[in-house]
């Protein structure tokens, strides 16, 4: 089981990753060109936060079943149980926290300017600590 978990997390950050990004673009050429913020950019948005809050609802069942999880929490010494099981959770839902309030302040915006910057400043930290806190040595094993 915990091996089709850590394939399946590690297979949907991929797309997760691919929507996130897509909305970030969209909001930083939504800002830049002043456009209209449209139902179709809002879709976009949706469309990341839905792909990341999958992935975090993966990951927390795989944090539970995996040797490298809450399990190796007392080991801080070594980098990599240190990233597994303390580092890359804590910041990435730092990230989620950190999207989902972008998501929530825009539907109370009433210009399209300030949607676009919302997802921006919320989507684009959220990403950016998303990146800091990848295990790569393991995503690309």
């Amino acid at each position: 089981m915990y091996s089709f978990i850590q394939k399946f997390h590690s297979g949907w950050a991929y797309l997760a990753l691919l929507l996130l990004v897509i909305a970030v673009v969209n909001a930083f050429i939504g800002l830049a060109s002043k456009k209209e913020f449209t139902p179709k950019d809002r879709k976009i948005a949706l469309f990341g936060l839905i792909g990341i809050h999958t992935q975090l609802l993966i990951g927390l069942i795989l944090y539970f079943v995996s040797p490298m999880g809450l399990s190796s929490l007392g080991q801080m010494s070594d980098k990599l149980l240190r990233l597994t099981s303390l580092e890359h959770p804590l910041i990435n839902l730092i990230a989620i926290t950190l999207i989902t309030i972008g998501w929530s302040k825009h539907k109370k915006l009433t210009t399209s300017e300030s949607k676009f910057k919302t997802f921006s400043i919320f989507y684009g930290l959220g990403l950016l600590l998303i990146l800091s806190r990848i295990p790569w040595s393991l995503w690309f094993q």
